[in-house]
């Protein structure tokens, strides 16, 4: 694969693999969680077996601790396949300052790559009767625009389709405090507008602020349905649930201090790294978040050890954290996709983008930010599960590990992406 080639899957890896065009509900089957009875029953997995390249000592093994000798990786990846670890690697230092390196334990910011939870603890809610994906999030939630209000409901805001704007957030303030960023986030979703009609070919959030916004109401109606804060609620029925022992949403305090957390190393105009978290006067030079600094988020993003995602991965086919029918719910076709770099289908669903790759459902979820590049992905049908978490911003050179870890694990190489 060429430079560019290599450069554009990893940005739309990092950023979801791109946009999802919006459309009307998919009404085909729902998607079979991995390792599932329904699974089996259809007969062996391409993927049934353990390739050679996903081993230690294989071909992505190699190629990614050549990366880290070069400083180009820092972080953790991680191979898993039916709940059992392949393959385990950490690079690089998660506190240069301090000495403290990378390991297994060390929970990494997974910016947007932490988006699939929220949907989980709203389903919660939807399986025990205490809300409905019909609901207008009216029902639940007091202070919004009156027409958001009335006609986006639940679905449309874990779907992408609520057709809701709002503004930019200001990635230059710095926070202080857990009640100073829910009383932000509660001003921000009361400035979020209708721009389309939800639902509609033109609903789905064409930036990153309506997206924003959406994720915002969904986590206030959790507030208010459940009584407690989002964060609580999420360790407690969401994190606990799956066994994610050392992921949580972390303030600030809690990552200058906990040596179990990776520091933010952004790379800055004169081609060095500094830490975002103890210089939040310092912005991000990345294409993932320009002009961001996640250490100003007083908290924000759900930090999460690569072990802990493969917990959550395995999760959801024992029904651990939701019940077999909504886990199918979960990461069920909605939306048709625009294809990826394959040229294979791709859909949306609550859980984010998924995609038929060789003939097993496979569900990714990337995110990024300064400092941050952070990737999993699960193949439903087969059991395996790749994590790749860092605490440094090279997009290229993260994009090629991704491309090398689903060669690994399917036995194909990823051509150049489709449509851009």
């Amino acid at each position: 694969m060429d430079a560019d080639a290599v450069r554009d899957v990893g940005r739309r890896r990092l950023l979801g693999w791109g946009g999802l065009a919006a459309g009307a509900v998919a009404a085909g089957a729902p998607l079979a969680v991995l390792g599932s009875d329904a699974a089996a029953a259809a007969g062996p997995s391409r993927l049934d077996r353990i390739p050679p390249d996903t081993r230690p000592g294989g071909a992505y093994d190699r190629f990614v601790a050549d990366l880290a000798a070069r400083d180009r990786f820092s972080g953790v990846v991680l191979l898993s396949y039916r709940g059992r670890t392949v393959l385990s690697r950490a690079y690089g230092m998660a506190d240069k300052e301090r000495g403290i390196r990378n390991h297994a334990g060390v929970a990494f910011n997974l910016s947007s790559a932490g988006m699939p939870f929220l949907p989980v603890a709203v389903l919660q809610l939807v399986q025990r009767g205490k809300v409905k994906l019909s609901d207008p999030v009216g029902t639940h939630l007091d202070g919004l625009a009156t027409d958001l209000a009335a006609q986006v409901t639940l679905h449309h805001l874990l779907s992408g389709t609520s057709g809701i704007d709002a503004p930019a957030p200001d990635v230059h303030r710095v926070f202080t405090s857990r009640k100073e960023v829910q009383d932000y986030h509660r001003q921000w979703a009361g400035q979020a507008t209708l721009v389309a009609a939800p639902g509609s070919d033109d609903a789905r959030n064409a930036h990153t602020a309506g997206g924003g916004a959406a994720n915002a109401i969904a986590a206030q109606i959790v507030e208010a349905v459940t009584g407690t804060t989002f964060w609580d609620h999420m360790h407690e029925h969401v994190f606990a649930r799956a066994g994610m022992r050392g992921s949580a949403y972390y303030t600030r305090t809690r990552w200058l201090a906990d040596e179990r957390i990776a520091h933010p190393y952004m790379r800055q105009p004169d081609g060095g790294r500094i830490d975002g978290v103890r210089n939040l006067d310092k912005d991000s030079m990345s294409r993932q978040g320009p002009g961001e600094n996640p250490g100003r988020a007083f908290v924000g993003n759900v930090f999460a050890t690569a072990p802990d995602l493969a917990r959550f991965a395995h999760a959801l086919s024992r029904g651990t954290v939701l019940e077999r029918p909504y886990a199918d719910l979960y990461t069920g076709a909605k939306l048709p996709g625009p294809g990826d770099r394959l040229g294979a289908p791709s859909f949306g669903s609550y859980a984010g983008p998924v995609r038929i790759s060789g003939g097993e459902w496979e569900f990714n979820r990337g995110g990024g930010s300064g400092g941050i590049s952070a990737s999993w992905t699960v193949w439903l049908g087969s059991g395996w599960a790749g994590v790749v978490l860092s605490n440094y911003d090279d997009l290229e050179d993260f994009g090629e590990i991704l491309r090398r870890q689903d060669e690994a694990v399917t036995g194909e190489a990823a051509g150049p992406p489709v449509g851009g």
